[in-house]
């Protein structure tokens, strides 16, 4: 990623850190995608939470398989608890995560912000932050506008994060909000 995701605003108390992509094998496994920049570092984040703070699990991953790991979820023992769990969001304690230098930021502190150009105009607010490879893309959407915007998350399009201000200035390419 050119700007992965962390910041030094408490937006939340949890930040999701992946997703239960479904059973592997017979013995109670999930299939867990990671969403963090270092995918193995999810193991070690523990204890993983649902997104409503009702459950928690410990984690212990297994082998790399297609997007993602083989792992073993506390109190899962069978394929179809495993099954039950298919999309799953897990979060964990912001106080877990590592702090970042001054020019990163977690996915979920970007979310919400509004930008602007760099002459005040408000292009939208982000939606979600996303990453297809090649780098992160912030998702814009704004009334009055059909669909969303995707603005490359470079240094060079977006120069500006102000998470204390709860806002983004970029200076997008021309043609791209047309």
């Amino acid at each position: 990623m050119t700007r992965p995701s962390g910041s030094q605003r408490n937006k939340s108390e949890r930040v999701c850190v992946g997703a239960v992509a479904g059973a592997y094998g017979v013995r109670g496994e999930v299939r867990l995608k990671s969403f963090c920049a270092e995918a193995e570092a999810i193991g070690s984040y523990g204890p993983l939470w649902s997104e409503d703070g009702t459950r928690s699990f410990e984690i212990t991953l297994g082998a790399a398989v297609a997007q993602g790991f083989a792992a073993r979820l506390s109190g899962v023992q069978s394929r179809e608890q495993a099954d039950a769990l298919r999309g799953l969001r897990l979060f964990v304690d912001r106080a877990r995560l590592p702090s970042l230098p001054d020019d990163e930021f977690y996915h979920a502190d970007l979310i919400g912000l509004e930008v602007f150009d760099t002459g005040g105009t408000s292009l939208g607010r982000v939606n979600a932050v996303l990453n297809h490879g090649a780098s992160d893309l912030l998702e814009l959407v704004s009334p009055g506008r059909k669909g969303a915007v995707l603005l490359p998350f470079t240094q060079a399009i977006v120069p500006t994060v102000d998470l204390a201000a709860g806002r983004i200035i970029a200076d997008p390419p021309e043609g791209l909000l047309e």
